[in-house]
Order: C-alpha cells, then sequence, then structure tokens
C-alpha cells in the first residue's frame, strides 16, 4: 500500500499549471479585461437601443395600423351620437342625418377591424384595450335597434357611446405610452390629452342636442355641460398649447381665432350665465340655437388638428427607431475598430514575453512535477536527497534568469522545510516508541506479578476469577501499547523462532479479545505462518476480531476461518453487527489501503484500530477489505501472501495439539485427560486464555529488535520458565491447574466417546496410544466456554418450552 497524500494537500502538477497561467494572465489581463468589459458594455447597450428601436418600430406600425382607423371611427361614434340623442328628443326629425352618420360609422369600423385582424395592439395593455373597442362595437346594432324603438331612454344610449370612445381613448394611451423615450412619451400624454379635450367638446354637443327644441336640460345633464365646458377649456390651456410643436400650435391659434371658434366660446359663456333655473332642471337661452351652425365649422378642423397631432406622433417615432440604428450602428463599428487594435496589440505582447519565458517553463516543470516530488517522498521515507537533481542559484542578471534563480530559492527553502518536518516526524516518532516501550515494561511486570499471584493464590477460586480477568484486560492493554509502536513506526516483539500453524494463530489472536468466547475459529487447511511475521498477523487478526465483537450483538457469534486460495491465505471474520452503507464501507476500505500521516491520525484517533490494521497489512503486503455480509453484518477478509507461508512439518504438526476439529473447540476432548492433581476443587470463573497467547508452542522469549532503537516492547516470560531468581530445575512449580476449570464434570463426561477421541486423535496428529497429556490449559478453557455456552442455550430453551 502506498502513503496517501494529506487531505487538503494540492499536488505539484496543480501549482505548476497555477504558476505558469498566473504568468501569463498577468500579460494579458491588462488588455483583455478592460477590453472584454467595454465589448460587453458595448454588446449590451446595442442590444437594448436595437429593442427600443424594435419596439418603436411596432409601436409606428401598430398606429398606423389602428391608430387612424381608430380616430376616424371615433369621429364618427360622436357624430352619431350627438345624431342619435337629436332623434330622442325630436322623433320629427328627419332621420336622413342619422342614417347618414351610422353609414360613414359603419365603414370606420370596418376599417378598424380589418386592421385590427391583421396587427396587434403592441403591448398587453394595448391588446386588452382593443378587444374592449372590438366588444363594444359588436354591440352597435342592438343599441340602434333599442334607440329606433326608443328603449331605454336617451342616457342609455349615450352612456354606451361615451363607454365605447372612453376605450378608444384609453387604446391610446396603452398603445402609446410604455415607450422607453420620454420625448415620444410626453408628446403621446398630449395626443391622448387633445383626445380627451375633443371628447369634452363632442359631449357639449351631445348634451345640448338633448335640450331639444324645448331648450330645456335637467340638472344632471346641465352639470355635464358644465365640467365639459371647463374641462376642455383647462386641458388646451394647460396640457395642449404649451407642448405643441410650433406648426400646430399656430394652426391651433388659427382655429381659436376663427369666427366659428368665438361663436362656440359666446353660446358655452351664454349658457352659463343665462340659463333659466326651472324646478326640474334649466331652460337654455335662445342663444344656444346657433351652437350647431358653430359646431359645424370649426369640428371638422379641430379632427384634423388632431388627425395631424396623431400622423406627427407616428413619424417622430419612426425617425426615432432610425436614430436609434444609426447610433447602434455607429456604436458597433467604432468598438469594433478599437477591440482588433487592442488585441492585435495583446498578441504581439504576448508572443514576445512568452518566447523568452518558455525557457523556463520547461525547466520548471520537470523540476515541479519529477524532481520535487520525489525529493518530499524520499525525505518522508527517511531516504538521502541527490542534491545535485536540485536547481541552483545561478546569479543570472536577466529577467527571466532572477525568476528561475527565484524559483530555485523556493525549491531550496521547500526542500529545507521538508526535511525539517522529516526529521520532527522521525523523532516524534521515536519519542512515541519510547513511551510504547517504557509502558511495555511495565504491563510486562503486571502480567508476570498476575501470574506470581495466580500460582501462589490458586486454590482460591473468587480470587483466581478476577486475577484472570485482570489479566485479561492487561492483554488488552499491552495491545493498546502495541498500537501506539506499530502507529509510530515501530514493530511489535516477536518471540517466535519457528513457524505456527494457521489454527494456533486464530486460537492466539482470538486469545487478545475481551469476548474471546463468542468467536468460532474454522481452520479449513493445514499451513503454518513464517516464525518473523506471526506478532504482526496475530496483532491484525486480533483487531479486526475485536472490532466485530465490540460492533455486534452481545449473544451473537463471530467467525473466523482460513483456508488456503490461490494467492495465498484467506482469512475471514464474519459478525452480525448493523448494516453498513456502501459509501461507509469505501471509506474504510480506503483508510485498511493506505498509510496515513500523523495529522489524519489525529483527526481520527476514535478509529486507530482500523489505521493500526492498515499500517500491518502494509508491513505484511497483506489486503484487508470490508464488505457487507450474508447475514447482513459485516466480513473483514484478510489475503495473507504466499510468501509468508510455509508447509506444516511433522514437528509442527505433531508438537501443536489444537483441540479442534475443522477448527471448532471439541469440549470434551481435553478434560478427561488431565490428572487429577490439576483440577480445582469447584468450578471457577471462565478462564482469559489471551494470558499465555503470546508464548505459542512453549517457545522461548528472544524479542527481535524494533526499526526504533527503543521502542521494542519486552517479551512476557513463559509459563513453565523458573520465576525470577529461581533456579528453572524440576523442582520449578508446575503449570497453573487454576486456568482450567473442567474437572467439575462428572466422571461419566471425564472420558471421551471412543468416535470423538478418535476424530481429535486423526486431528491434532496423535494416535490412541498418546493421549491428551499435551493439550494446554489454555485449549481446555476454550473447549470448555464452549461446552458451557452450548448448555446454557439448552436450558434457556427447555425453560421456554415448558408452559
Amino acid at each position: 500500500m502506498s502513503p496517501t497524500r494529506p487531505e487538503g494537500a494540492r499536488g505539484p502538477s496543480t501549482r505548476r499549471r497555477r504558476r505558469t497561467v498566473r504568468l501569463r494572465t498577468l500579460l494579458v489581463l491588462l488588455a483583455v479585461v478592460p477590453t472584454a468589459a467595454m465589448a460587453t458594455l458595448v454588446t449590451v447597450t446595442a442590444d437594448r437601443l436595437l429593442e427600443q428601436s424594435a419596439h418603436l418600430r411596432s409601436d409606428v406600425l401598430a398606429g398606423e395600423r389602428l391608430g387612424l382607423p381608430l380616430h376616424a371611427l371615433m369621429t364618427g361614434m360622436q357624430a352619431e351620437r350627438t345624431a342619435a340623442a337629436a332623434r330622442w328628443t325630436d322623433p320629427s326629425a328627419p332621420a336622413a342625418g342619422l342614417r347618414a352618420h351610422r353609414a360613414a360609422t359603419d365603414r370606420a369600423a370596418a376599417r378598424f377591424r380589418s386592421a385590427a385582424a391583421s396587427a396587434g395592439g403592441g403591448s398587453e395593455e394595448a391588446d386588452r384595450r382593443l378587444r374592449e373597442v372590438l366588444d363594444g362595437l359588436d354591440a352597435l346594432g342592438a343599441q340602434r335597434e333599442r334607440a329606433d324603438s326608443r328603449t331605454g331612454g336617451p342616457d342609455s344610449t349615450v352612456a354606451y357611446y361615451d363607454g365605447v370612445i372612453g376605450q378608444m381613448i384609453r387604446f391610446y394611451q396603452d398603445a402609446f405610452g410604455h415607450t422607453e423615450d420620454g420625448e415620444l412619451t410626453k408628446e403621446s400624454q398630449v395626443l391622448v390629452t387633445m383626445f380627451s379635450a375633443s371628447e369634452m367638446l363632442a359631449r357639449e354637443d351631445t348634451l345640448l342636442a338633448l335640450a331639444g327644441p324645448s331648450r330645456e336640460l335637467e340638472t344632471t345633464r346641465f352639470a355635464e355641460f358644465v365640467n365639459a365646458v371647463g374641462a376642455h377649456r383647462y386641458l388646451y390651456d394647460r396640457w395642449v398649447v404649451p407642448h405643441l410643436p410650433p406648426a400646430e400650435s399656430d394652426r391651433y391659434a388659427r382655429l381659436v381665432g376663427s369666427e366659428a371658434w368665438q361663436a362656440k366660446t359666446r353660446v358655452e359663456n351664454r349658457v352659463l350665465a343665462g340659463h333659466e333655473d326651472l324646478p326640474f332642471g334649466v331652460r337654455l337661452p335662445r342663444e344656444a340655437k346657433d351652437w350647431t351652425a358653430a359646431h359645424a365649422r370649426w369640428s371638422d378642423d379641430l379632427t384634423a388638428l388632431d388627425a395631424a397631432r396623431l400622423r406627427g406622433l407616428l413619424a417622430h417615432g419612426d425617425a426615432k427607431a432610425t436614430d436609434l440604428e444609426r447610433e447602434v450602428t455607429r456604436l458597433v463599428a467604432v468598438t469594433g475598430g478599437a477591440l482588433i487594435a487592442v488585441v492585435t496589440v495583446v498578441t504581439v505582447t504576448t508572443r514576445s514575453v512568452l518566447r523568452r519565458l518558455r525557457l523556463l517553463h520547461d525547466r520548471t516543470v520537470t523540476v515541479a512535477e519529477r524532481t520535487l516530488p520525489d525529493v518530499v517522498e524520499r525525505l518522508r521515507q527517511g531516504r538521502p536527497v541527490d542534491e545535485d537533481a536540485l536547481p541552483r542559484v545561478r546569479g543570472e542578471r536577466d529577467e527571466v534568469g532572477r525568476v528561475s534563480d527565484a524559483f530555485a530559492r523556493v525549491v531550496a527553502v521547500s526542500v529545507d522545510g521538508q526535511r525539517q518536518l522529516a526529521a520532527e516526524r522521525d523523532g516524534f516518532g521515536s519519542f512515541a516508541a519510547g513511551i510504547a516501550s517504557r509502558t511495555g515494561n511495565l504491563v510486562s511486570r503486571q502480567l508476570a506479578l498476575t501470574e506470581e499471584l495466580q500460582d501462589a493464590f490458586g486454590g482460591d477460586q473468587a480470587l483466581l476469577g478476577g486475577l484472570m480477568r485482570a489479566d485479561q484486560l492487561t492483554v488488552g492493554m499491552r495491545r493498546q501499547v502495541e498500537n501506539l509502536l506499530i502507529l509510530a513506526g515501530g514493530e511489535v516483539p516477536d518471540p517466535h523462532t519457528e513457524p505456527m500453524r494457521v489454527a494456533d494463530l486464530l486460537r492466539e489472536a482470538a486469545a487478545e479479545v475481551e469476548d474471546f468466547r463468542r468467536i468460532d475459529r474454522q481452520a479449513l487447511d493445514e499451513i503454518s505462518v513464517e516464525a518473523r511475521v506471526i506478532s504482526q498477523v496475530s496483532h491484525l487478526l486480533a483487531e479486526l476480531l475485536d472490532n466485530a465483537t465490540r460492533f455486534s450483538p452481545p449473544r451473537s457469534r463471530v467467525v473466523i476461518r482460513a483456508e488456503v486460495v490461490a494467492d495465498g491465505l484467506s482469512v475471514e471474520i464474519e459478525d452480525r453487527g448493523p448494516r453498513v452503507s456502501a459509501e461507509r464501507y469505501a471509506e474504510m476500505n480506503a483508510r485498511l489501503h493506505s498509510a496515513p500521516p500523523y495529522a489524519v491520525l489525529a483527526r481520527n484517533a476514535h478509529r486507530l484500530g482500523l489505521f493500526v490494521v492498515g499500517h500491518l497489512a502494509h508491513q505484511l503486503g497483506a489486503t484487508v477489505t470490508l464488505r457487507r455480509s450474508v447475514y447482513g453484518g459485516t466480513a473483514a477478509v484478510v489475503l495473507v501472501p504466499r510468501e509468508l507461508l510455509v508447509p506444516t512439518g511433522p514437528e509442527t504438526a505433531d508438537g501443536a495439539v489444537d483441540g479442534t476439529v475443522d477448527g471448532t473447540a471439541d469440549p470434551t476432548a481435553a478434560p478427561a485427560r488431565l490428572p487429577a492433581q490439576a483440577r480445582p476443587p469447584a468450578r471457577g470463573p471462565a478462564p482469559a486464555p489471551a494470558t499465555t497467547e503470546r508464548r505459542p508452542d512453549d517457545r522461548g522469549e528472544t524479542s527481535r529488535p524494533a526499526s526504533r532503537q527503543g521502542a521494542a516492547l519486552p517479551v512476557r516470560r513463559r509459563k513453565d520458565a523458573p520465576p525470577p531468581g529461581g533456579d528453572g530445575d524440576g523442582a520449578a512449580r508446575p503449570p497453573l491447574p487454576e486456568r482450567v476449570p473442567q474437572t467439575h464434570l462428572v466422571e461419566q463426561l471425564r472420558t471421551p466417546p471412543p468416535g470423538d477421541g478418535g476424530a481429535a486423535a486423526q486431528e491434532t496428529g496423535t494416535g490412541p496410544g498418546t493421549g491428551h497429556d499435551g493439550a494446554s490449559p489454555e485449549e481446555v478453557a476454550d473447549a470448555w466456554a464452549e461446552y458451557e455456552d452450548g448448555t446454557r442455550k439448552v436450558e434457556e430453551e427447555l425453560r421456554q418450552d415448558q408452559p
């Protein structure tokens, strides 16, 4: 497994590329950024001007197609309204005039409908007003029929015409009032005001027609007349005349100064001042009859003035649109020429500078992508560095040479920093290894003291159980100390001098776990592991077993099985723990397949077990993979390389007493062969077999030196070795009988049945005459633990079956 790059760090290639692009950018952006900004501004401005020009063109087109026909229709409906009002008040009046006005209105309505069918209003509001006008025109026929049949009265007829004409005026307001040009907006407001003032004059004409020959008006109608007079005078004087173009202003002045307009003004003043109040209205003066003749003379001139103002507005809008298009053309032409000049200058300058930097680029690429990463990796691994491969300061005076020397200084500072960090990491590792070694000494002394107490007080079952529990916890403490030693870069002390069978290796690893009774071992093939890696493999398996027992239900079983495969030895550890997501498995496998630096370890201090397994797998050349088990838990698959395996020799096979059949402990295989004096008088607490598992096959204790001085942990004294200060002869104390609490069995259970004994003998390599005297206390403890577990399960099932 290759070491991983620290999280958040960037590769050398990325730094090189960014530095080079930044140099080129400094040369290009000086002109490109302002040019791009100017181009963007010009593009946005041109687009806005073109859009405004298109809107003006659309408004002008809608005005030409709809505005002029609508003005003619509005004038015709105003005349028809006056004729209809006169017909209401004087039925004896000839109907030819009304029919003529209606025919003129129908012709104007036909032209307007045709124009509306081919063009819209130009905006959403204008389209809505256009539909309202068309809806009003659709009701014109029905309204005429009611007027001819004199149904509904004159007020409803006049109100209909007022409503339709009002919608027409609002159409002009919505159609020409949404332009973004302030001057055109002001002119459109003047036009709408002129149409409103003309409508006030037309209403005066209608109200005077409603007076009829009797010259009598209702109070409300007279009030409308007064409002119409005041409104049209105010609108012309305040909002129309001051804003008319000079030509149209002169035209309006001639109209106001005409005799017809003066007659109109006299009639209005006389009606306002000389009317006679009646109980239900007013009677107009006789001068009111002069209104019709005066109106016939000035109404056409006023209509022509309104139409001229409408055409002037449309012409001005078209001219504005043309000016906007010309402005866009000039803007694009000038800006395009400036952009071409800037791009030319930038291209020439950039090529000149980049040509001088090309040599420096080629030199720095090699250093950044190959030399410097190799130097950093060598320093991390503690290997020497070739100084000749690093760039040197040459003292050149040109600009590019000074940049090259600056880069060489940066590389030198970086290498010095990495060298200092490597020295600090190595020093910290040695410091941690020293602490682990000292702590290991204390743990070993604690284990030795525990064994002495077990030997001295073996008869006290309660005390013996407590000592065994303390021994098991101390073994766990020793494994944690070994974890610290492994993470610090040291090696686990290995007292083994001969290969170990896989079955013994599984038992040794299980003994390191506090909850060892839940572990089922299955050695499916007969193979041994080289002596130099026994402690590392055992520690790796112990970490995985401890993780499996801690993260699975307390009463569930953990299975470890080993078998030979094509690439080596496959060891699978399967638990019944909680379900883990695929993303979580990928994260944990990444930790198992890498050896992270101390910074990553510090951020994941609560998950050091996975890192320890990863370090050990890296040292062994093994692979560890976590995946989902078929039972819903987690399965850890360890593949030990074939180079670390050796065939099991006759001495190894005969000297190891496993007491297992296919790796599973036989609870009746060993206890019957124990001597009577080795059995404790009463049933004691469950043993902790891990107290001697660091000494398989009772071999001598010679610890291999660790990679760091003083980092090796002391190896525990063998159980059968003489105590400190003893002579080591045959007078030494016998093996601890208290560690094997199976002797409480009845006599019938102490002798295994012939079939079982044969199977056990076949597995352990002993014949009928060899017996089981070679069984270790740990093997007997494992067998008895499994037997007790099976008995307890049967008793619980029997109690559940009882009513």
